[in-house]
């Protein structure tokens, strides 16, 4: 599949979110279990002990260097989907997804909670978003090539599953439940519950945080090769040459002066460079009328 032009040019949200969770994990430490595990979601932590800062933590930090690498290399391309529906729309996908996932997870925590431990600490990370997003890729994006390895038969979205699955059972259980919750918040999304795939930010809303962080999240596009430049530029040149020479029926059935009278030939100097270059490259009979016109204008 091809998700687009490379880097994050159109995808703010996801540069963002990318930076925010490599920053994140690589300032508190992905060899430091005991901090690693002091960011994951336990329900005695944020239930009973009110630690609400896990919810937080949970959600921009990973728990291993693997699992760093495969879960931002899936979120960079699920950019995608923020091109096909629009920046806004996507942070709101985002916000909804992390939301519900998390939710779920404190809900099966509550469910498997132990009164006599401290109970299952899961794996930190954006599960939420990274399996959400597989709904909409299964469904909405479709395979472009297919290939065979040993009598089994591929596509170009197996890779893309595998490193899923890579990430889903990285930690067993506890990757194992916010993987699966991310996935239910996907198809919550994608069902349109009280129609919250229509929802947007405001305007006012989106522009405030547009100007304040566009110097640092928009991507502009590479400049092309030196020498794809020039052709395209003579491309440019030749089509409106041409458009002029041969204008749409509309135009010449609106315009009865054009028809009526030939004195239009006489405005050609731009064009008539590049008529002589393509004749005498290609001569043709129309290259002998051509001088004729020229020899005579007055017989226009």
């Amino acid at each position: 599949m091809n998700a687009g032009p490379s880097g994050f040019q159109n995808a703010p949200i996801t540069k963002g979110v990318v930076v925010v969770c490599g920053l994140a994990t690589l300032l508190v430490g992905t060899s430091r279990r005991s901090i690693i595990k002091a960011c994951g979601l336990s329900y005695q932590a944020v239930v009973q002990n009110i630690q609400l800062w896990r919810l937080g933590t949970a959600t921009c930090v990973f728990s291993s260097t693997p699992e760093l690498v495969f879960g931002l290399y899936l979120i960079y391309f699920f950019r995608v989907f923020e091109r096909q529906i629009g920046s806004n729309k996507y942070s709101v996908f985002v916000l909804t997804t992390t939301i519900i996932s998390t939710l779920l997870e404190l809900s099966v925590l509550a469910f498997f909670r132990d009164p006599t431990t401290s109970g299952i600490s899961l794996a930190p990370g954006p599960y939420g978003l990274i399996f959400a997003s597989f709904v909409p890729y299964f469904f909405d994006i479709p395979i472009s090539t297919r290939f065979r390895v040993f009598r089994m038969q591929f596509s170009d979205k197996t890779f893309v599953y595998l490193a899923g699955l890579q990430l889903l059972l990285s930690s067993w259980r506890q990757s194992l439940i916010p993987g699966l919750c991310g996935v239910l918040a996907g198809f919550t999304y994608r069902s349109n519950i009280f129609g919250i795939r229509r929802l947007k930010f405001p305007k006012c809303v989106a522009s405030f945080f547009s100007r304040i962080f566009s110097p640092l999240l928009l991507s502009w596009p590479s400049p092309a090769p030196r020498g794809l430049r020039e052709p395209s530029r003579r491309l440019v040149e030749v089509k409106k040459s041409f458009l002029f020479l041969f204008p749409k029926e509309e135009q010449v059935l609106s315009d009865h002066n054009l028809c009526r009278d030939h004195s239009f030939l006489r405005k050609l100097p731009p064009v008539q460079p590049l008529l002589h270059r393509l004749l005498r490259k290609n001569p043709s009979p129309l290259s002998s009328q051509w001088a004729s016109i020229e020899a005579s204008p007055s017989k226009l």
